[in-house]
């Protein structure tokens, strides 16, 4: 049902131990069912440069992933949080938020990316 997955990624310990199960399972699929199938990004979430652990997983995963890696990273943020407690999207219930800002830049740079991509099969078929 689709030939990209974008995998997002808690800055923590925990979640980089469970990336590499995740990234198996992707494998998994690739082998069985859908040879076309790839990790379109990883995003990362929860995000607070603050933290020292925070850095690292993200440098960890800059140096394994290096272009799969969003630049844009959704950070820690009560707005974000609270809106789907009110039945709501982060845009809808605050888009000046950092967090539904973070979101429209990953929008951008998705869009951006999958031009790019467009273009270079485009010349690679010419």
């Amino acid at each position: 049902a689709s030939d990209g997955v974008i995998i997002p990624m808690q800055c923590e310990y925990y979640a980089l131990e469970g990336l590499a199960a995740l990234m198996n399972t992707v494998e998994q699929i690739r082998e069985t069912i859908n040879p076309k199938l790839e990790i379109s990004g990883i995003l990362r979430t929860m995000y607070d440069p603050r933290n020292s652990l925070t850095r690292d997983v993200s440098d960890e995963l800059q140096e394994y992933f290096g272009e799969q890696l969003y630049k844009v990273a959704i950070p820690r943020n009560v707005r974000l949080a609270e809106a789907p407690s009110h039945g709501m999207s982060a845009l809808h219930y605050d888009k000046a938020s950092k967090g539904a800002i973070a979101y429209l830049a990953l929008a951008g740079e998705i869009v951006r990316k999958n031009k790019a991509a467009a273009k270079k099969a485009d010349l690679a078929e010419a």
